[in-house]
């Protein structure tokens, strides 16, 4: 195939057997997922047939990761695991620990080395969370004491994923690999790299919280403003990429890491529902080639070379992190319903364990069989992820049958704890939510001309309009002066004052259009004869906007005639009672 189209042949293939293994998936009630691996693994080079070029497939597969991980920060809710810091935390941090452990200790039987070790039992103890929130939406979970303290624990557990992302390139010549992908071994103490690696981490860190914050939501408020959804929704993927590269080439830290950031920055923007879902079917995009990638690395047949191994890692995923996690649970004293929860999510591994398992390749830490053995482990673990849920469902009302105290005394304390604090957050967002659709149905009832906008149009008007307060006196317009600005009144009255003529404005009315619309100067002075809350658009947003929706632009210059023409009235009649 010539060099030049190998990148759309992979692209299109990938595509359409994602699409296919992906529904053939979703019919047999397994994640998609599921079906996007088993196309990789179709395409790649272990099976007959089309064989996509597996280094394009890589670079691919590193947006995929950096889109994953913007998600993940994207979505990162500091509240949420702050509500569930005192299982999560301590949880998450143990199981990973006790799992990671017990792979050192599985591969140690195949003698394996401990670096590989170390990489293997990583792998294993992360969970992903894309197919744990999959398993919650189906059980209508999510928003559930246990479906939240889940998810608050493969946030952790992501979190822990990034910084061993960070970490293991550092550790990686102790751990008997090269220190970075080219090959070259680390130079100088362990520490010292150690240090300067977290001192790198910390520097980006401190960056983007205290830089990102100000200059991000700026930035996407100011390109929401124009009102072009392509240039936003570009905007919000050069801002993830681009921070991303930036964090790599400017402080060494993965791109995994810093795409983590740069979702966690543009969280605190009040656009960041919108850059969700507009960079949202890029990142589903790039996702799926990135499983599919995944899939092309891996050799189906260890399935038939190892059985053995292919079963203890299975064990080890399915049984041992689920029993340690249960038991964690309990020792922290939360009730056994958590623990079969959070049993059940972790019954499976993902996203993160390809990546890890990928740079333990690259590190020299793994070997190619390991990888293979993971990616075995996710696909089948992933697949029997349902039949772990239904396990432990059955498991959990059988134990509380027979020990009624797990279900009616045992951790109910900190049960009524969670709740507390989870139904306080749900208000804050619930009175957040309501008081931003209040804003739109009060611009819709104070100003009826807007009703026919649909829901983009009201948020980008949010956007354009500049508050602006007048007291009883203050002359808003000057006759003469220049039109660069359109008033609508939102609460409080005006007074319009032509050579002869007085014209009173209440809430809901309009003023200062002529000019836009004419481009003349002003011809009245405007003065407020209340206490005013206004919204004024500029010329340059009037004209853009008005340009969007010219069903608006006709409706206005069709109120500014009418206006016109009855002040042209009034003033005849004014004219015909004065010569009388």
């Amino acid at each position: 195939m010539p060099h030049d189209v190998a990148l759309i042949a992979l692209i299109a293939a990938g595509f359409v057997f994602a699409a296919i293994f992906g529904y053939l998936a979703d019919r047999l009630h397994l994640p998609p997922l599921v079906g996007y691996l088993v196309a990789g693994v179709i395409i790649g080079s272990s099976t007959p047939g089309f064989v996509a070029d597996v280094s394009l497939a890589s670079q691919l597969a590193e947006i995929g990761v950096i889109l994953l991980m913007f998600g993940v920060g994207l979505h990162f809710s500091a509240a949420d695991l702050l509500a569930v810091r005192g299982v999560a935390i301590p949880g998450a941090i143990g199981q990973i620990a006790i799992a990671t452990l017990l792979g050192v200790g599985l591969t140690s039987l195949w003698g394996w080395s401990v670096g590989a070790g170390v990489v293997f039992g990583l792998s294993l103890a992360v969970a992903s969370t894309v197919v744990l929130l999959k398993a919650l939406e189906e059980r209508n979970l999510v928003s559930s004491t246990n479906g939240r303290v889940a998810v608050g624990w493969l946030i952790v557990e992501d979190l822990a994923m990034v910084l061993a992302l960070v970490l293991l390139p550092a550790f990686a010549g102790v751990l008997g690999g090269h220190a970075d992908a080219g090959g070259h071994a680390a130079s100088g103490s362990i520490w010292l790299t150690i240090g300067m690696t977290l001192l790198k981490v910390a520097a980006f860190a401190a960056v983007a919280i205290f830089l990102g914050p100000r200059v991000v939501p700026w930035l996407l408020t100011s390109v929401a403003r124009t009102g072009s959804r392509e240039l936003f929704t570009l905007s919000v993927l050069a801002i993830a990429l681009g921070i991303a590269f930036g964090a790599a080439e400017i402080f060494g830290v993965s791109f995994a890491l810093g795409a983590f950031f740069a979702g966690l920055v543009m969280s605190e923007s009040h656009l960041s529902h919108r850059a969700a879902a507009d960079s949202l079917p890029l990142q589903n995009a790039f996702s799926v080639l990135f499983f599919v990638s995944v899939g092309m690395l891996f050799d189906p047949t260890v399935l038939i070379r190892e059985p053995l191994m292919i079963i203890g890692v299975l064990a080890l995923i399915m049984l041992g992190k689920a029993l340690i996690a249960f038991g964690v649970v309990l020792l922290l004293r939360y009730p056994a319903s958590i623990g079969f929860a959070v049993a059940a999510g972790l019954a499976q591994i993902g996203e993160f364990s390809f990546i890890l398992a990928g740079l333990g390749v690259s590190l020299g830490l793994l070997t190619r069989e390991g990888q293979d053995l993971i990616l075995a482990g996710a696909i089948l673990s992933i697949t029997l992820n349902p039949l772990a849920f239904y396990a432990t469902e059955k498991l959990e009302k059988w134990a509380f049958a027979r020990w009624p105290f797990l279900a009616n005394k045992y951790g109910m304390a900190k049960q009524e704890g969670l709740r507390r604090e989870l139904t306080a957050i749900n208000k804050q967002r619930e009175e957040r939510d309501r008081q931003h659709h209040l804003e739109i149905e009060q611009l819709i009832e104070t100003f009826p001309m807007f009703a026919e906008l649909d829901d983009n149009a009201h948020e980008e008007l949010l956007l354009l309009f500049r508050p602006r307060s007048a007291s009883p006196g203050d002359r808003v317009i000057r006759t003469g002066d220049r039109g660069d600005s359109m008033f609508f009144i939102a609460s409080g009255a005006v007074e319009v004052q032509l050579e002869d003529d007085e014209i009173p404005l209440g809430a809901g009315a309009f003023f200062g259009e002529m000019a836009l619309l004419t481009g003349a100067r002003r011809t009245a002075d405007v003065v407020a004869v209340d206490f005013c809350q206004l919204f004024v658009l500029e010329r340059r947003d009037f004209n853009l906007f008005m340009s969007r929706h010219p069903q608006l632009r006709a409706a206005v210059s069709r109120m500014a005639r009418e206006r016109q023409e009855s002040n042209v009235s009034r003033q005849r009649r004014d004219l015909s009672q004065d010569a009388s």
